[in-house]
């Protein structure tokens, strides 16, 4: 069975909405860290504001939460993050690594995926460029 902390988390990504934003004090501890590739902020008003930006920025995002594994007080989750861009849908795919505290919220959330694979070489202009650059470096170019 799932650790009910990690379940708890994992139902509120799968169905975050603007609303559903008021809940953050519930899930995270006060002095929270949230990290990804874009943000490192701390507390309840930031980590609201990062994803109150996602609602304001992006087109229908959702969570769908892949796996969710937990081990004493650590907790990874794998995910899918949808959105829809002008011209067709965009997934992109990560993980996140969660500490919890004493009382169960999230003390640290820092999530791990790759911008360059997962987003800017799907932008027109710029993907071209990064899919250039990507095989340049590769070792089996």
């Amino acid at each position: 069975m799932t650790d009910p902390r990690t379940a708890r988390l994992a139902q509120f990504y799968a169905s975050i909405t603007p609303a559903s934003l008021t809940q953050i004090p519930d899930i995270y501890a006060a002095d929270a860290r949230f990290k990804d590739p874009f943000n490192d902020v701390h507390g309840h008003r930031d980590i609201t504001r990062v994803f109150a930006h996602m609602f304001d920025t992006v087109t229908e995002p959702r969570f769908e939460v892949l796996s969710a594994h937990t081990q004493g007080d650590e907790a990874w989750l794998t995910w899918n993050f949808h959105l829809q861009r002008a011209n067709a849908p965009l997934v992109i795919h990560g993980a996140t690594r969660i500490l919890f505290d004493a009382q169960g919220r999230v003390a640290l959330h820092r999530d791990y995926w790759d911008p360059a694979e997962e987003l800017y070489s799907k932008v027109p202009v710029l993907g071209a460029f990064i899919r250039w650059l990507t095989r340049r470096l590769s070792a089996t170019r």
